[in-house]
């Protein structure tokens, strides 16, 4: 459809673009906190959307300028893989083409997952992308689901005034992320006003009449919840259908392309990259992907991807980052753990944010003090993660962040608080 995939598109750059909005709101909502008086600000709902479509189609732009800059050949249409090396390309006009190539690269990506009892309309039951898009700005909503997609629509929609509830089937919101983020989020989320419910799930929705009857099933009993938008972000699904997978022999386990690990299928010759194949579906992994498989053909000396050193990172606010090992998962690994943990609170650049939310916590293997992983919570946390992630690549141990002078006033030097918490060497808490 466009250049870019969802993420420039329909997916991390056009929420962030909502993202801002919400937060400039917020910030005129409090600015008497700061010492500033504002009168009668008001959420332009379509001037949101359309800002953040414009940043959305200016990065698109741009990689199309990247593809004429490095003379790559873009041909638009629906490709199909065939015998032979081949692929079909039916292009708007229903005009098929034929290309043949030594190397050929799947990258097609995922889209909304769909639940039997939440079918999409797009009209009352929506995914990810309508909710960027929808005509008007809805009084109540429902959002299914709460890791990474969910909580950023939910932060965003309550933000401007939407009365939202979130619905999750496992027993914590963004439940991949450590416990202790998981509990803060929640206090958070419920403090501005959200509906929080766990171990909970969305049975059937009643579309008819004016708005939405939601059913959620809860350990109580049920619940119907009246709203006029139901949001199912309960993850993605890859785009596998009618590419011609089949008809070339390329295997695939449990919707994802089985690669090895420089994304080679079974077949010489054909590879494949991104959502499509094992590991976390985010942009910056299909990227690394992507430069690793193309350098493996191109016969460079490459070092395969530490999965296990992929920093996630979801743009609420207060924002959430982590890398490697939860503390329960470093525990069931065997790890006896050093955990150090420095509460925003008690950072000064926090404090004169008004930012005081949160905390950074470090995971240290106690006898080696490797640093097995870190869990942010709070602002600007997603501009933080990179220096665990380099840390870890570096095999840097926990001593050696501690005696790493950080900058003072920053948010960035609660991760040195937080090792030196987790050795008993921290003086400020």
């Amino acid at each position: 459809e466009s250049l870019g995939g969802i993420c420039l598109n329909w997916g991390c750059i056009p929420t962030k673009a909502l993202l801002k909005s919400a937060n400039v709101f917020e910030y005129i909502s409090h600015a008497e906190d700061y010492g500033i008086s504002v009168k009668d600000a008001k959420v332009d709902f379509e001037g949101m959307i359309k800002r953040s479509r414009g940043v959305a189609d200016g990065m698109s732009k741009g990689i199309q300028f990247l593809f004429k800059k490095n003379k790559i050949d873009a041909i638009m249409g629906f490709g199909k893989l065939k015998p032979g090396k081949k692929i079909e390309v039916t292009g708007d006009d229903g005009k098929v083409e034929t290309y043949s190539a030594d190397d050929i690269i799947i990258a097609t990506g995922g889209r909304s997952r769909e639940l039997p009892s939440l079918p999409i309309d797009n009209k009352k039951i929506i995914g990810y992308r309508k909710a960027m898009t929808l005509e008007k700005m809805p009084k109540k909503m429902v959002v299914v689901g709460s890791g990474a997609i969910g909580v950023e629509f939910a932060y965003m929609y309550n933000a401007i005034g939407v009365d939202v509830t979130v619905v999750e089937f496992m027993p914590r919101i963004v439940p991949v992320e450590d416990e202790d983020v998981s509990k803060q989020l929640e206090r958070t989320f419920k403090k501005a006003g959200m509906k929080i419910m766990t171990n909970a799930e969305v049975t059937k929705v009643d579309t008819k009449g004016k708005g939405c009857k939601a059913t959620v099933k809860t350990k109580k009993g049920e619940e119907v919840i009246e709203c006029d938008i139901v949001l199912s972000a309960v993850g993605i699904s890859t785009n596998l259908e009618g590419i011609g997978l089949e008809d070339v022999g390329v295997a695939t386990d449990k919707g994802k392309v089985l690669v090895d690990d420089y994304y080679k299928t079974n077949i010489p010759g054909i590879y494949a990259i991104g959502d499509i194949v094992h590991g976390p579906a985010l942009a910056h992994v299909a990227s690394a992907e992507g430069i690793i498989c193309v350098e493996k053909i191109a016969g460079q000396d490459v070092e395969p991807l530490d999965y296990n050193n992929i920093p996630g990172c979801t743009y609420c606010s207060p924002e959430v980052a982590s890398v490697g090992y939860t503390e329960a998962a470093a525990k069931e690994a065997g790890y006896d753990v050093k955990v150090g943990k420095f509460p925003f609170s008690a950072s000064g650049k926090a404090s004169a944010a008004g930012a005081k939310e949160g905390f950074v916590k470090v995971i240290f293997d106690a006898k080696y003090g490797e640093f097995l992983g870190a869990h942010m919570i709070g602002a600007n946390v997603t501009e933080m993660i990179a220096e665990v992630v380099a840390a870890r690549k570096l095999e840097t141990t926990g001593h050696e962040i501690i005696k790493t002078v950080h900058p003072h006033p920053t948010m960035s030097e609660a991760v040195m608080e937080a090792a030196a918490a987790a050795y008993d060497e921290v003086i400020h808490i």
